[in-house]
Formats: C-alpha cells, structure tokens, sequence
C-alpha cells in the first residue's frame, strides 16, 4: 500500500503530512491578514518577494554556483564552505536592510532610543565572523584528512 502511494503521489506520507500542515498555516495567516485594510500591499510585496526571488536571486545564484563549482581544484565539499557563508550573509542582509539603510529611524529611536547608524558595521563584523568560522572548519577538516 505504501509503495503504491508513494508511486502515485511521488513521496511518503510524511512528505504529504508537512505539505497539508504548510497550507493550514498559511491558510491561518492569510485569514489573519485578510481582515487588515492593507492586504494588498502585503499582496504586492509578497508578489514581488516570489518576483525576486524565482526571477533574480535564484538565477544569480545558479550562476555562481556554476562558477565557483568549474574552479581550479573545486570539488562540492570545498565550495559548500563558500556557499554557507555567503548565504548567510545574504540572508542576514535581508534582515538587516531596514537598518543599513536607516528605514523607519524616528520610529526605532522613539521606540527604544537608539540609533540605526551601527547596523551596517555590525552586519559586516557578522560576515566576517560567519566567513572566519567556514575558513576555520575548512582549514581543520584539510588537516585531519592528511
């Protein structure tokens, strides 16, 4: 019975399980958010996000991807320690980009008195830790193999 469902569904039921609990979710939130006046705004960023994403951040990844991976000497477990760190900065630039560039700053300073101005410093003490850390581990690992 199992391998039958997996045959016509593509996954196990587990696969399934996660699926219908991601939509119920996101059905919980969109009820939410649809009482919100706003809800189209949210839609036309949401939109864009997915624009973004699929159609720039994607692509501009694969191509890299391919270029880090026709490096001299580059093999998938060398280039993953250049991949998670860029990663991570690119997804802590994310979430550090209302600060970098000082969006909504008499909000932030009347909400908890401080100022925006050390974000970008601190995002990049944050990079060259996360990409010190991969340095480190990559230079470990190259020791113990020998």
């Amino acid at each position: 019975m199992r391998h039958r469902f997996e045959t016509l569904y593509g996954a196990g039921p587990g696969h399934l399980a996660v699926l219908l609990l991601g939509v119920a979710v996101a059905g919980y939130a969109a009820s939410i958010v649809a009482g919100d006046p706003l809800w189209p705004w949210m839609a036309v960023w949401f939109v864009a996000a997915v624009v973004g994403h699929d159609g720039v951040l994607s692509p501009l990844a694969a191509a890299v991807d391919a270029v880090l991976r026709r490096l001299p000497h580059a093999r998938p477990t060398t280039v993953n320690y250049l991949r998670v760190p860029a990663l991570g900065a690119a997804l802590t630039f994310l979430m550090f980009l209302p600060g970098i560039i000082r969006q909504g700053e008499p909000v932030v300073r009347g909400q908890t008195g401080l100022d925006q101005g050390p974000f970008l410093g601190r995002w990049l003490l944050l990079v060259a830790a996360m990409a010190a850390v991969s340095a480190l581990v990559y230079g470990l690992r190259r020791l113990t193999r020998r």
